[in-house]
C-alpha cells in the first residue's frame, strides 16, 4: 500500500512537471478551411502572439474539406496533451444540427479554451426595393407573402439560418434560393435577381460602400466598428434577435486544465492587442474573448438555439 501511494505520488508530481514545461516542442492549431478566412487570420495573429509568449512554434495546419468535419475531427482524436489545438469556425455546432453523422461531439470531445471573436452578418437588399429600414421591409414582406425571395450560401449555412430566424421571429414569409457560396447570391442581390439575404460584411462591405446594395441591419446584439451606421436587428424591429458567427479555441477532451488555464490567460491578453482588433475588423469581426466554462455554455446554447431553427424551417439533417 505504501509503494502503491509512492507511485501515485511520483506519477502525479510528473505530471505536474510536465505541464509547467509546457509546450516543451511545436504546437499545431488546425484550422478546419482553407488560408484567409476569419478563422485562419484569428488563428494566426494567436499563434504568432503564443510563439511569442511561451518560446515555441504555434504553426497554423489549414484541414478544409467536408463542411469543416475533417479539420474538427482530426482534433478529436488528437492526444489531450495540449499539442493539437482547434480554432474553429460556428459551423462546430451547425454541423450537429445539419447532418446525421458527424464524427464528433462538439461538446464531448472538446476541452474549451475561449470564444476569441464574433462576426455578425449583414441583412442587404436591391437599392430599387421600396424599404429603407428593416421596419419597411418587414413591412413590405407582410403585404407580399411568399412573393419575395432572398439568396444564401446553401441550405443550413449561416446566411440561410439567420434569415429562418428572421422569418420565424418576425412573422414573414420569404422563398429561400439557396447558392453555393455568399458572393454568388450577393451578386444577385446588387443585380436585383433578388431582393435580399445576410452576408458577411467582407462580402457585403464593398457594395454597400459602392452604393449597389442597400445595408439594414446587422445580425448581432450590437453595431460593429465596421458599419456604424448600421443597426442591430434587435434594435431596428425584432427586439431579442442575435445571431452570430463566431470563433473559437479548444482543445482535445481531457486535455489538462493546467494547460486549458495557461492557453486561455495567453488568449485573452492576445485578443486585447490592436493588431488582433485591426486584422479582424477587415472581416467585420471583433475580438472577444471568455473563460472556459462559458465558452462551453456558447456551444451548448447554439446548438440547442439552431436546431430549433432548423426544425421549425423544415431543414432535416442529411
Amino acid at each position: 500500500m505504501r509503494w502503491a501511494s509512492v507511485l501515485l505520488a511520483w506519477v502525479v508530481a510528473g505530471a505536474a512537471i510536465a505541464q509547467s514545461d509546457y509546450p516543451a516542442r511545436t504546437v499545431r492549431i488546425v484550422v478546419p478551411s482553407l488560408p484567409g478566412g476569419g478563422t485562419d487570420i484569428v488563428a494566426r495573429v494567436l499563434g504568432q502572439q503564443f510563439s511569442t509568449v511561451f518560446g515555441q512554434p504555434f504553426v497554423v495546419d489549414n484541414k478544409p474539406g467536408a463542411g469543416n468535419m475533417i479539420g474538427i475531427e482530426a482534433v478529436a482524436r488528437a492526444a489531450p496533451d495540449g499539442y493539437t489545438l482547434l480554432m474553429v469556425p460556428s459551423t462546430l455546432a451547425l454541423n450537429s444540427v445539419l447532418y446525421k453523422k458527424v464524427p464528433y461531439h462538439p461538446v464531448r470531445d472538446f476541452a474549451p479554451i475561449t470564444l476569441a471573436a464574433t462576426a455578425p452578418l449583414v441583412l442587404i437588399v436591391h437599392p430599387a426595393l421600396p424599404a429603407q429600414s428593416l421596419a419597411e421591409f418587414l413591412a413590405l414582406a407582410r403585404q407580399q407573402p411568399g412573393r419575395m425571395s432572398y439568396g444564401s450560401a446553401g441550405i443550413g449555412t449561416a446566411p440561410h439560418l439567420c434569415m429562418e430566424l428572421l422569418k420565424s421571429m418576425a412573422g414573414i414569409d420569404l422563398v429561400h434560393i439557396p447558392y453555393k457560396g455568399t458572393a454568388p447570391a450577393a451578386g444577385d442581390v446588387a443585380g436585383g435577381q433578388l431582393a435580399a439575404m445576410f452576408a458577411t460584411a467582407l462580402t457585403a462591405r464593398p457594395m454597400i460602400d459602392s452604393r449597389r446594395v442597400r445595408a439594414l441591419a446587422v445580425s448581432g446584439p450590437q453595431r460593429v466598428g465596421a458599419l456604424p451606421g448600421v443597426p442591430p436587428v434587435a434594435e431596428a424591429g425584432v427586439p431579442g434577435y442575435s445571431a452570430m458567427q463566431w470563433y473559437g479555441l479548444l482543445a482535445p477532451a481531457g486535455t489538462p486544465p493546467a494547460i486549458v488555464a495557461r492557453l486561455n490567460a495567453e488568449a485573452l491578453r492576445s485578443l486585447r492587442t490592436d493588431e488582433m482588433k485591426e486584422r479582424l475588423a477587415a472581416d467585420g469581426a471583433e475580438p472577444q474573448g471568455s473563460t472556459p466554462e462559458e465558452f462551453g455554455a456558447l456551444i451548448r446554447s447554439e446548438l440547442d438555439k439552431w436546431t430549433r431553427v432548423a426544425r421549425a424551417a423544415g431543414i432535416e439533417p442529411q
